[in-house]
């Protein structure tokens, strides 16, 4: 099977065009010692099934499949799909839909955002939320953006080092190359953020708060929104887990003004990391100063409903001095699936996954607890926790990757305070039997 779609002659006929009369003459702007000169080692191409084969052999080769049950989430969590996602969102109108520049050409992908928006803007509890942002990490740093530039003239921003570490290191990466500065909250005995120092910071422009944070902590949202207006400041509230607003009240009901995060627990699978889907939304006043496109709904001239997109102000459409971001496309497919995810539990079915994942939660940290373990913060959690236990618990967790359990993650590589302490997560995708295994070897 060929994967090259030019033959020889074509090749040849567009060297002749250029004034060029090989592939090697092509490319010979480009110096010497910067080119490779020899033959790539490279194995002997395949056909399709000695290719589909090759890959079964490399799958086979990772130290966890699908067998096994994973107990940590750190900011990517596995759920169970309904079928009728994949079944819907593997469709060729969905899949192959034209990019929603041009309205009359788009406008089922353009009404399909419009509703991912709607869903999004319910849950998160915000007045407008956009077509999406790449991933949670990079929602948080457009967040801190958008807080400067609606703050006007001030310099600073802060986040919570109860953020996912690897968010706040998106974030730095965004700082690092401009004039702003970038504080870190420190975090208290209780797993929540301390905000008591916010009122000796100046020109503050915006406060980020994740809850539920990394260790799975329950922040207070409407206390934290007090403090941090009193201080002058935006209230960013992130998030890595939706599904808990399931349960738990909504940022834009405890008074955020901007809230983002990730959406990968609707409906798209863990696939080694990605892909994501960056939640985004915040107060109307502030929507002009939001990153990314926005799908609004209006009538045409025969007076039926139809969708553009309202908001788009990025560089592509305006002088680059005026745009707010560099984001310049969407996760179309992701919120799509986000979508329908959403629309396929309902209120009340979001509602009743999330609180079976709390009691699931709370069933496994009372268990471990009976037989000698410690939770380390004795705030409110989700569906995470972090565990503190009596001995060195690495011969537990080897003998539970025996059994195809990945039993937690070892704070000690993001917070060396923490070592030993073991981060875990727990879904509807485990079972009583697989919680009662991990209690069972940290009994005996």
């Amino acid at each position: 099977m060929r994967y090259l779609p030019h033959t020889d002659e074509e090749i040849q006929e567009m060297l002749e065009v250029i004034g060029r009369k090989d592939l090697d003459e092509l490319f010979c702007s480009i110096p010497d010692e910067c080119r490779y000169d020899g033959d790539l080692n490279l194995p002997a191409p395949l056909d399709e099934w000695g290719l589909n084969e090759h890959a079964d052999q490399l799958a086979e080769a990772m130290t966890v499949t699908n067998e096994y049950k994973v107990l940590v989430g750190a900011g990517n969590y596995h759920h169970n799909i309904p079928e009728t996602i994949p079944s819907l969102a593997s469709r060729s109108e969905f899949l192959t839909a034209y990019t929603p520049y041009q309205p009359e050409m788009a406008q089922g992908t353009l009404q399909g955002i419009f509703e991912y928006q709607t869903l999004t803007a319910r849950l998160l509890g915000v007045d407008v939320a956009n077509a999406s942002i790449y991933d949670g990490a990079s929602a948080l740093a457009e967040a801190l953006l958008m807080g400067l530039r609606a703050s006007k003239k001030k310099t600073k921003v802060a986040i919570s080092s109860a953020i996912h570490p690897h968010y706040r290191e998106v974030a730095r990466t965004y700082f690092a190359p401009t004039e702003y500065e970038l504080l870190e909250l420190p975090v208290g005995d209780d797993g929540r953020t301390d905000l008591s120092g916010l009122g000796d910071i100046e020109s503050l422009a915006a406060v980020a708060v994740q809850s539920p944070n990394f260790f799975g902590v329950i922040e207070d949202l409407e206390a934290a929104a007090d403090t941090i207006h009193a201080a002058g400041a935006l209230f960013i509230s992130s998030f890595t887990e939706p599904l808990a607003y399931g349960l738990l009240r909504s940022p834009g009901e405890c008074d955020a003004d901007i809230v983002c995060g990730e959406g990968q627990s609707f409906g798209m699978s863990r696939s080694f990391g990605g892909p994501g889907l960056g939640m985004f939304g915040c107060k109307k006043k502030f929507v002009r100063s939001m990153p990314g496109r926005l799908v609004g709904q209006t009538t045409d001239l025969d007076g039926q409903r139809g969708f553009v997109l309202t908001l788009a102000t990025r560089e592509q459409h305006i002088r680059r001095e005026k745009a707010t971001s560099n984001i310049c496309s969407n996760q179309g497919i992701c919120t799509l699936i986000a979508a329908m995810y959403m629309s396929s539990l309902g209120g009340s079915g979001l509602r009743d996954l999330a609180k079976l994942n709390y009691d699931k939660g709370e069933y496994f940290k009372a268990q471990l607890v009976k037989n000698g373990a410690k939770i380390v913060f004795d705030s409110p959690t989700f569906n995470e926790f972090v565990v503190e236990f009596k001995e060195d618990f690495q011969p537990i967790y080897k003998r539970l990757l025996e059994k195809k359990i990945v039993a937690g993650l070892d704070l000690g590589k993001y917070y060396p305070k923490l070592a030993g302490k073991y981060l875990f997560c727990v879904t509807e995708t485990a079972g009583k039997d697989v919680i009662d295994t991990v209690v069972g070897e940290v009994k005996s």
